[in-house]
This record gives C-alpha cells, sequence and structure tokens, in this order.
C-alpha cells in the first residue's frame, strides 16, 4: 500500500505525514481476514480435500457441512483437512468397518473385564450360552461379529436382556470409541450435556455415534472446538489421541523438569487416574517448587485439576513453572509436546504410540493440504 500526496508547505504536510505513516502501520499490524466462504463454496471445499474413490460422497459432503455449522467452525482448507486426516486415519471412511479377529479380541477383554471384577471367565462364559433375542446364543453372536456396532449390539442387548445383565454387566461394553472418527463415547456424552446436540437422538448418544453424521459432529467437535496454545495442528492430533490439553500439559511437564531438576514423564496427565489417592510424580515435583512458586500444597493440587480445561494455563503454577523453566533454560520454553504414551486397548496388538498417531494423521494432513 503506497498512499500519494502532494507536498504544498512545511506546516501543512506534516499532518499528511503522520496520516500516511498511521496507515503504514495499520496495513502492516493487521493481518488478512479470510474472505466468508458461502454454503456452495464450504461444500465445494469439503468435497475437494475428499479421496478421490468414496461410497455416497454428497452424504459425507453434507454431514462435514453440516458438523462444521452446527459447532460455528470455519471451513477453512486446514479445519477441513484435519477432520478429513482423522477420519482417514481412524477408519478409511468407513461408517462400520469391519474388525479383523474381531471375536477373539471381544472374547480377550470380556476374560480380562471378569479377572479383574472377581467373576469366574467359566461363570461369564456359561452366561452367554444364554439365548438373544435373535434365537443365537450370545456367544454364538459374538463369534459371528465383525464390526464394532454388531458387538455393541450384542452386549446392549445382554445387559437389557437378563436380570443379571445390568448388574454384573453394566459399562462392559468393550466398543468405547466407535464411528468413522473413532470418538470415546465418554468426551460424546459429557461435550452433549453442554452443547444441545443439533439431530434428533433415535436411541441415544452412544447410538448416535455409530452413524456418520453423530461421529463426525462430535469428532470434529473434539479435534476443532477448544482454544489450545498450539502453533501446529500436529498437537491437536496428539490431542485427539490422548485427551484434550495433553500436548498442552506434556509441554509443561517439560518445563516442569526443567524447573524441579528432576525427571518428569511427559504424558500430559497431571493428576494420577481416578481412585488413586496419593500424589503423583508431576505433582510431587510441582510441590518442590512450593516455596519458590509462593503456594502451597492445595493451591498446587487445585491448579492441576484444571488440566483439562484452558483454565490451566491462567494458574500461578503454571505461569510460574515457565517462569522458572526460562530462567533454569535461558529461553522460553515450548508451549506444546506431543505426549509420550504407549497406546493400549483391545484392539491394539503392536507396540504403538500417540506420537506415532500424531505424526501419521498429520503426513494425511499435509497431503490433504496439497491436494
Amino acid at each position: 500500500m503506497a498512499p500519494r500526496f502532494e507536498l504544498r508547505t512545511r506546516t501543512t504536510a506534516i499532518p499528511w505525514v503522520l496520516g500516511a505513516a498511521l496507515l503504514l502501520s495499520s496495513c502492516a499490524s493487521q493481518k488478512p481476514v479470510a474472505p466468508t466462504l458461502s454454503p456452495a463454496e464450504a461444500r465445494a471445499r469439503i468435497d475437494r480435500s475428499l479421496p478421490e474413490r468414496l461410497a455416497d460422497r454428497a452424504g459425507w459432503v453434507n454431514d462435514l457441512y453440516a458438523a462444521f455449522t452446527a459447532l460455528a467452525l470455519p471451513p477453512s482448507r486446514e479445519n477441513v483437512c484435519a477432520v478429513v486426516a482423522v477420519t482417514a486415519q481412524e477408519s478409511g471412511f468407513r461408517v462400520d468397518p469391519v474388525v479383523p479377529d474381531l471375536a477373539a479380541i471381544a472374547w480377550r477383554e470380556i476374560d480380562r473385564r471378569a479377572a479383574h471384577a472377581g467373576i469366574p471367565a467359566g461363570l461369564v462364559h456359561e452366561v452367554l450360552k444364554l439365548n438373544s433375542p435373535t434365537g443365537q446364543s450370545y456367544g454364538e453372536r459374538i463369534d459371528h461379529a465383525r464390526t464394532e456396532k454388531e458387538l455393541s449390539d450384542i452386549f446392549e442387548d445382554f445387559t437389557g436382556s437378563l436380570p443379571l445383565g445390568r448388574t454384573l454387566f453394566a459399562s462392559w461394553n468393550p466398543i468405547r470409541t466407535r464411528g468413522p472418527m473413532q470418538v470415546n463415547v465418554a468426551f460424546a456424552e459429557q461435550f452433549a450435556a453442554r452443547h444441545p446436540y443439533p439431530y434428533p437422538i433415535q436411541v441415544s448418544i452412544d447410538e448416535e455415534l455409530f452413524s456418520r453424521r453423530g461421529s463426525l459432529y462430535f469428532g470434529t467437535a473434539h479435534l476443532l472446538a477448544y482454544t489450545a496454545p498450539y502453533d501446529r495442528f500436529l498437537y491437536r492430533f496428539a490431542d485427539f489421541n490422548a485427551g484434550r490439553y495433553a500436548s498442552r500439559n506434556a509441554a509443561f511437564q517439560h518445563a516442569l523438569s526443567a524447573a524441579a531438576g528432576m525427571p518428569v514423564t511427559a504424558d500430559g496427565a497431571l493428576l494420577p487416574h481416578e481412585g488413586q489417592a496419593q500424589a503423583g510424580a508431576t505433582e510431587l515435583a510441582v510441590r518442590s517448587l512450593a516455596a519458590r512458586l509462593g503456594l502451597d500444597d492445595e493451591a498446587i493440587h487445585t491448579a492441576l485439576e484444571q488440566g483439562r480445561s484452558p483454565d490451566f494455563e491462567h494458574t500461578a503454577v503454571y505461569r510460574g513453572v515457565f517462569r522458572l523453566a526460562e530462567q533454569a533454560a535461558g529461553h522460553p520454553p515450548a508451549r506444546a509436546a506431543i505426549p509420550q504414551i504407549t497406546l493400549e486397548g483391545p484392539k491394539i496388538e503392536r507396540h504403538l504410540t500417540t506420537e506415532w498417531y500424531a505424526r501419521r494423521v498429520d503426513g494425511r494432513f499435509n497431503a490433504c493440504l496439497a491436494r
């Protein structure tokens, strides 16, 4: 931008010079605003970002566009490609994908849960020989299950039909992530409690996750509908796998290790799992800095309880630890880091990590942007 003006006298030129300087400064400081897309343009962008060969392409476009609209998220190239990348990684754009060796996986998980609950596996297997509403026994249906939806339906029938079902097997359904984006059931239920679900609920939020529209809606919310101090989508992909703010928390743990001079595992979990009464390694490391932070144990614990919230960044613990880490390192620490987590679950049979997952999705994301 180069404004033209005519220099007439020394006195009259001063306002022009000041005005030009202010105009140039304004142009330099303002970030370009992305143009608002019309519905047709947004749908076209989504369509271009999808895989070339895709059954019911129009349906995928409509459900993705509806998710962005309902969540009031801009369908930018980056946002659209982020959702596309996660969906491709999780399911290859299959609404109810076939899971290899699903029956064997299910039986192993049943035996594991029985052992954890102190119930003899033989007793569980005998109960599952009872006939289900389809005429087959529950065990026979498990043996023939090929998709997560089929297996989930078996468990729902079982817990709902038998007198002991709810008592012995409440929450035993092993399918806790569902649909083409493999959204966690607990997240969807919590999000739906705070935000109105935009579609009619046929059975339950749990069941909606098996639908394309439900999985895309809650998956897009999990991935994008929160603010975080990230300069790359890579960290959102890690959060999708490890939980919201896990990458921010892992960076905090790195800073904490530098400030306290002791190793702290950067797994993104600031407090131990529920039910564990003793303070975890992260909390103990922060307590070692209590005097320098000017905080007591109660204040430290209260701050760490905000670990799954944006509010944690505004606590004295977060700010103080990063201040001490910068003093120790001589430079500002990173505000995001991939959590160091080994993935576990009934369907995981090889060594996988959150870093592997995040970088795999990031590769798909960059390929989508290049299309």
